[in-house]
């Protein structure tokens, strides 16, 4: 392909100025290639014609945003670490900070994460008092997460009192989820990598992001979660995100995959 070595530092400036991605943060190897793909896909010979396309039409640069931000998103995904959640981190939080807990789950996807969440506090608080802020970059995933419609896939772990309860069968192939969990979450756009974050929190739950980018934008993303929980609060990450220098950046642990603010 003409042009593409070359022009892949320019491109990623280009992106910067268009989308605010920062390609620079993601491991470069892995992500020029899916890029490079998705270029051929589209049948452009090459970065520069390519940034030109997705400058002017709204709806190629949406596709190229929703490409990036790579959504594979289920309901209660590692059911193990839910029932932990669900046993020890949240009645330790709610018999520390009391029922009003502030709880951000970043880089939400399609919500299933969010709404996991609400349903499992919903056990021990009532559901009226469950406020979850959910983010994501990628505003078609908010937009299918506010909708709240999801197919058997997405919902194949999640344990039967929940589907039962919560949500409407659609047809064979949909399940839209109830009224009353909606309500519990509040979606907004958020970049990672640049956006303020929001402070006070008890529960940050970030999970199968974190792998896309370098050891630098880990760190500095982990330094910035640490600042927004409040002392004695918990970072729960994904089943591949082993978080090695926990100390150094100031986290405790004693359960695997979810990190208390020292």
């Amino acid at each position: 392909m003409k042009n593409m070595q070359n022009n892949y530092e320019d491109f990623k400036k280009e992106v910067l100025k268009l989308t605010g991605i920062d390609l620079n943060a993601y491991k470069e190897r892995q992500m020029k290639r899916r890029i490079d793909t998705l270029i051929s896909r589209n049948g452009f010979d090459g970065y520069v014609t390519y940034t030109k396309a997705i400058s002017s039409d709204t709806e190629l640069k949406e596709q190229f945003v929703n490409y990036l931000t790579i959504n594979v998103s289920e309901f209660y995904r590692n059911p193990g670490l839910w029932d932990t959640l669900e046993k020890v981190v949240l009645p330790n939080l709610i018999k520390q900070f009391g029922p009003n807990l502030k709880i951000w789950s970043a880089a939400c996807s399609t919500g299933d994460e969010p709404y996991s969440l609400a349903m499992v506090l919903a056990k021990q608080i009532p559901l009226d008092k469950v406020r979850i802020y959910a983010t994501d970059i990628d505003e078609q995933v908010l937009e299918k997460a506010r909708i709240g419609v999801y197919g058997p896939n997405s919902l194949k772990g999640l344990p039967d009192e929940y589907k039962k309860k919560y949500f409407q069968q659609m047809g064979e192939k949909a399940y839209k989820i109830s009224d009353e969990i909606k309500k519990c979450v509040e979606f907004k756009k958020h970049n990672l990598l640049k956006d303020p974050y929001p402070s006070g929190c008890h529960l940050i739950v970030c999970r199968n992001v974190m792998i896309y980018f370098t050891e630098e934008a880990k760190d500095e993303i982990y330094k910035k979660f640490y600042a927004s929980l409040v002392k004695g609060g918990c970072l729960f990450v994904g089943n591949t995100e082993q978080i090695i220098n926990y100390k150094e950046l100031g986290f405790g642990f004693d359960k695997l995959f979810f990190y208390n603010k020292l």
